[in-house]
C-alpha cells in the first residue's frame, strides 16, 4: 500500500471515529494538520467532503460487497473528480474492517429501550402438587437474558401453564402472520 493511499484510510478511519464512534474532538482541521499537512486548505475540504459523502453513502445503505463493488465502479467513471483504482481498494479494505463495527455503533445509538439478548425455555412435568389433580402437567419453564442501554444484564424467568402456553402461541401465530402481510 503506497503513502497516499495509507494517508486515505487514515483519513477514511478519522471521519468513521468522528461520526460514528463519538470521537468529536477529531475536527477536520486537526484530521488534515496529522494526515495532509502539506495540502492546499480547499483542496483538503474537499477531499473531506467527498469522503464523507461516499462513507455516508455506504453507511445509509449498509452496502455489502457486491454493492460496495458496484458503487465504487460508478465513482471511479464520474466526470468530475472520479476515485482512482488505488483509493477504490482503500475504500473496499476500510469498508472490510469498519462495516460491522459502524453498523454495531449505529443500532446502539438507536437503542431506547431494553433489548432481548436470549430466550430460554423447557417443558416441565409437575411432579409435586398439592392434589392429585394437578399431578403430571406440563408446564413451560421461561428463561429471557434482557440487555438494557445501559449493557446492565437482567435474567426473567417465569413459568406457563398449558392453558397459558396455547394462548401465547396462537398471539405469535398472529404476529406472524401480521408480519407476513405487511412484507409481501
Amino acid at each position: 500500500m503506497g503513502d497516499e493511499a495509507k494517508k486515505l484510510l487514515a483519513l477514511l478511519n478519522g471521519i468513521a471515529r468522528r461520526t460514528y464512534y463519538g470521537e468529536e474532538e477529531l475536527s477536520d482541521d486537526f484530521l488534515l494538520s496529522q494526515i495532509y499537512p502539506d495540502m492546499p486548505k480547499e483542496e483538503s475540504s474537499g477531499l473531506i467532503t467527498k469522503c464523507t459523502g461516499l462513507m455516508k453513502n455506504m453507511v445509509s445503505a449498509d452496502m455489502d460487497f457486491n454493492q460496495l463493488d458496484a458503487f465504487l465502479v460508478s465513482q471511479t467513471k464520474r466526470r468530475e473528480n472520479p476515485l482512482t483504482e488505488e483509493q477504490t481498494q482503500v475504500f473496499r479494505k476500510f469498508w472490510k474492517n469498519n462495516k460491522n463495527k459502524i453498523h454495531d455503533s449505529i443500532i446502539a445509538k438507536t437503542k431506547w429501550n431494553n433489548s432481548l439478548q436470549n430466550v430460554l425455555w423447557r417443558i416441565d412435568l409437575k411432579a409435586q402438587a398439592r392434589n392429585m389433580e394437578q399431578m403430571n402437567e406440563s408446564s413451560a419453564i421461561m428463561e429471557f437474558q434482557i440487555n438494557s442501554p445501559e449493557n446492565k444484564s437482567e435474567v426473567v424467568r417465569f413459568e406457563m401453564d398449558e392453558t397459558k402456553l396455547t394462548e401465547v402461541l396462537t398471539q405469535m401465530k398472529e404476529i406472524e402472520t401480521e408480519i407476513n402481510n405487511y412484507c409481501q
